[in-house]
């Protein structure tokens, strides 16, 4: 831990969120689909996503093996994706990529602030950037079906 003092990483929140995603299982009728490893903590996830006609995402499901904090970001995502944009979701990951290297200002998403403790544990980053990347690839696979 640092000087700072123990920063406690499994909130009720966290918790909370991470069971939420039995809301969103990943189902073949998802079209849109990808996987992403985190290679420094060795989660996985598998998103599917399927689009409205003007692109923006209609629903999605996800199978996810990670930490807590992997399923709360996870669960984070996928609770307010609908609506959103592939570049939405670009945004953010790009966001996070440059909050947890200390170069940027936590993201504009819903509930967001809820992982802001995994900021100090640089072995969850990976986790917690990992249902972010697999939506981006996700979406990025739909570019040329649309």
């Amino acid at each position: 831990m640092s000087g700072a003092g123990p920063t406690r990483l499994y909130t009720p929140q966290v918790l909370a969120l991470a069971t939420g995603l039995a809301a969103f299982p990943l189902d073949d009728s998802l079209p849109l689909r990808a996987e992403a490893r985190s290679r420094t903590c060795g989660s996985d996830i598998a998103v599917g996503i399927a689009i409205d006609p003007a692109g923006m995402i209609a629903r999605i499901g996800m199978q996810v093996r990670a930490c807590a904090i992997g399923q709360a970001s996870a669960a984070l995502l996928a609770q307010a994706a609908c609506g959103r944009s592939a570049q939405d979701l670009a945004r953010v990951h790009e966001g996070l990529e440059s909050w947890l290297a200390g170069t940027g200002e936590l993201p504009d998403w819903p509930d967001l602030a809820l992982i802001v403790p995994a900021r100090a544990h640089t072995a969850r980053h990976g986790a917690l950037l990992l249902p972010w990347t697999a939506a981006s690839k996700a979406l990025s696979s739909g570019a040329i079906a649309r």
